[in-house]
């Protein structure tokens, strides 16, 4: 990261190389589409080229910088998707298959309404680990890394997390 940031071409490849996959596997998860999210890959690999001089070593993992990067414009771009019109104007659905929609992106608010509120229910650790570890795509051992704590931990954190979440989510059916 480093050589990186001092133009090293070299390094960058080698740096493309290594991340790539984890990194467009998080751009994937959060774009939904793959052409969208190889143009946010090719985004994130164009903003770290230019922004990896101000990397600091000690204030966090390489992995969980660029992650950061890959995640934030991958939001990015899903939410700019939404301000966007996404078909012409003589394609709008007729009104049967608009109600459908409308109640299945009811649905969708209701469900993520209760999957947040059970996320709430969990300890500021929990909450934490597994948000890294799925959205942001970092490893378990990653993570504990970066927390300070044995990767047995994390994983233990991140299970015992996901058990009250899972009984949270069925409680509410």
């Amino acid at each position: 990261m480093v050589a990186t940031g001092r133009e090293d071409r070299v390094a960058f490849r080698q740096l493309y190389a290594l991340t790539s996959a984890k990194l467009f596997g998080i751009c994937l998860r959060i774009c939904r589409e793959r052409h969208a999210a190889e143009d946010v890959l090719q985004e994130v690999y164009a903003i770290i080229w230019r922004r990896a001089g101000a990397y600091e070593p000690g204030q966090t993992s390489p992995f969980a910088w660029l992650a950061t990067i890959a995640r934030n414009r991958a939001i990015d771009y899903h939410r700019a998707l939404g301000r966007r019109p996404t078909a012409p104007l003589d394609n709008v659905a007729e009104p049967a298959a608009s109600e459908r929609l409308a109640l299945e992106s009811m649905l969708l608010d209701e469900e993520e309404r209760k999957l947040h509120g059970c996320m709430d229910r969990l300890s500021e650790t929990q909450r934490d680990a597994i948000r890294t570890a799925f959205f942001e795509g970092i490893t378990y051992a990653g993570l504990a890394d970066v927390r300070g704590v044995p990767t047995s931990t994390m994983k233990s954190r991140i299970r015992r997390g996901l058990e009250r979440l899972k009984e949270c989510l069925d409680d509410d059916i």
